[in-house]
């Protein structure tokens, strides 16, 4: 029988928490020099850790929604140079591999809004 999924530990939450914060500081410092990429223009909106805390889903998305998909494939491309700065501004027992995606829910937030508007018409 499989074990119920019962969502995210504390520790998983405090751990994404904490990488979050470093990668948006990160990209505020343009500390990871990205080519063609300005750093400063992305937001890093939720960061969700595998249960062994060795993967790392980071959801970004650029200002305005701008060249979203080509930002965060050079992203996916570099993502060893931001782990390597990374590496030195937290302190774990094992570095998470980061995995950039882009989010996708400022979207769906729109499309319901959108829909809530058309019931109310």
């Amino acid at each position: 029988m499989k074990k119920l999924e019962k969502g995210f530990t504390q520790r998983q939450l405090r751990v994404g928490e904490m990488i979050k914060q470093a990668l948006s500081l990160i990209f505020i410092r343009d500390e990871a020099k990205i080519p063609n990429i300005d750093t400063k223009e992305i937001t890093v909106t939720e960061v969700r850790m595998s249960q062994d805390l060795k993967t790392a889903k980071a959801f970004v998305l650029p200002l305005g929604g701008k060249n979203a998909n080509n930002t965060v494939e050079m992203l996916k491309d570099f993502s060893h140079l931001v782990r390597k700065v990374l590496s030195k501004k937290i302190t774990m027992k094992f570095l998470p591999k980061i995995l950039f995606i882009k989010d996708e829910s400022f979207d769906y937030a729109e499309k319901i809004e959108n829909l809530i508007k058309q019931i109310n018409k």
